[in-house]
């Protein structure tokens, strides 16, 4: 490896551990409580299955891994945010060198990522959106490899299914990357006639329908509930004909919005704007599709439906568009202005957490301040006052009571909303306002 290889590749940890070490520090030394997503996942996964109400599996399965390991630590879950965000950072990357077989070019491509405020400020609450991001980086990168080879390996195809899979488990949204990618394999392979067929890519989809069999099973058991939740929160059922326009258009002008400081940055770095663009350039086509294709299916979704669109399903979207405009724009990088674009960067870079940091502190009445840990101490000495026995189950909203099963040091399994059947099955319970907890 050349000198000029070790200082890119040097760059590049040190920008990825500043950037986990931040965004763990700054949210764990800031907020009182965990934010309401990763609360609510956390309450499920104490009673882990194929679904619930409102979050798939997979972001539930990891967060569990880590209470199993960490217990009722805040930072440890900041942390597990910052390393599904370290690997996929990983992973734009090598995909990046893979484009342009340039690490300075691929390192501008992935640091260009923090000025999306997806990549950074938002990344503190592990969610469904959070999840998917490695995911999402791993899927295009083993793509890439299948479209670039003319033989077909078995492992990129199994590993292709699993990662597909997975980040299909952490947000149904994942579908938009999976239609875009199999709709250039299917043009390419019936239509331009540039790859043959090969049996080899039903790997992927038995490796994918068998992990996600026993989700779909369990989501028609369950009246597809998961997805009614999503559509309920866009306002789908009382939408009018206007909202066919209106909605597609604010989502477009959010778009460009959360771009400015992305494209701040681009301008920082080149010369002047000239696109001459080769559509028979097989890696410009990846890049479109990976890119702009889920971005526009998006689009053309609430065209049709008249559906609200809410900004953070849009947080992978984004993970490649750092590749796709160095790649447009190559020639018209100017590395004598590599100085401004880094003082650019680190501004934003800092700015970030610092803003986060501010609202966090000077705010008092977000859901990051609720006193969830005091809560459990009075619940807990309350019961120890009135049996000896162990709490094993609460009830109420996944907020309240997901609060508890969270801080409490039984870890009692959420059984959802208070019932008066759930409470006739315990042998001691309180119940204080609308929660309830008890032990059978």
């Amino acid at each position: 490896m050349t000198t000029y290889s070790k200082n890119i590749n040097n760059l590049l940890f040190i920008f990825i551990i500043s950037h986990l070490i931040i965004w763990t520090l700054v949210p764990a030394l800031t907020n009182k409580n965990l934010p309401l997503d990763t609360i609510g996942a956390l309450a499920w996964s104490s009673n882990l299955d194929w679904g619930s109400n409102k979050y798939l599996s997979a972001s539930a399965f990891f967060l569990e891994i880590f209470f199993k390991i960490f217990g009722p630590l805040d930072w440890s879950y900041y942390l597990l945010s910052q390393i599904f965000m370290t690997v996929t950072f990983i992973y734009v990357f090598k995909f990046s060198n893979e484009i342009f077989k340039n690490k300075l070019l691929s390192l501008i491509s992935v640091i260009l990522l923090e000025a999306i405020y997806f990549y950074n400020f938002t990344t503190p609450e592990f969610n469904g959106n959070i999840c998917q991001l490695p995911f999402w980086s791993l899927t295009v990168y083993c793509s890439w490899k299948i479209y670039k080879n003319d033989e077909i390996n078995f492992t990129d195809c199994f590993l292709l299914g699993l990662f597909a899979s997975i980040g299909f488990l952490s947000k149904y949204l994942f579908l938009y990357l999976l239609i875009s990618i199999v709709l250039l394999f299917i043009y390419l392979i019936f239509f331009k006639k540039e790859k043959k067929f090969d049996f080899k890519y039903l790997i992927i989809l038995e490796v994918f329908v068998v992990i996600l069999i026993l989700h779909l099973i369990w989501l028609n058991d369950n009246d597809f509930i998961i997805i009614k939740y999503g559509l309920a929160r866009t306002g789908l059922e009382n939408s009018d004909i206007l909202d066919h326009v209106k909605f597609p258009v604010i989502f477009l002008l959010k778009q460009i919005g959360l771009l400015i400081p992305f494209l701040f940055l681009i301008w920082l770095l080149i010369k002047k704007v000239k696109l001459n663009l080769n559509f028979r350039d097989k890696k410009l086509i990846f890049l479109i599709t990976i890119n702009l294709l889920p971005i526009l299916f998006m689009m053309i979704t609430s065209l049709i439906t008249g559906l609200k669109i809410k900004t953070m399903w849009m947080t992978p979207f984004y993970l490649f568009f750092g590749v796709l405009f160095v790649y447009i724009l190559q020639s018209q990088i100017n590395l004598k202005k590599l100085n401004s674009f880094l003082y650019g960067f680190l501004i934003l870079f800092f700015l970030s957490p610092t803003i986060y940091a501010y609202i966090s502190i000077s705010k008092t009445d977000k859901r990051t301040d609720y006193p969830g840990n005091e809560i459990a101490k009075k619940v807990q000495y309350v019961w120890d006052l009135k049996f000896n026995s162990t709490i094993s189950e609460v009830l109420g909203d996944e907020w309240s009571a997901g609060n508890l099963s969270y801080h409490l040091k039984s870890r009692p399994v959420w059984k959802g909303s208070v019932d008066q059947r759930k409470i006739n099955e315990f042998k001691d319970y309180i119940c204080i306002d609308d929660i309830c907890v008890g032990s059978k």
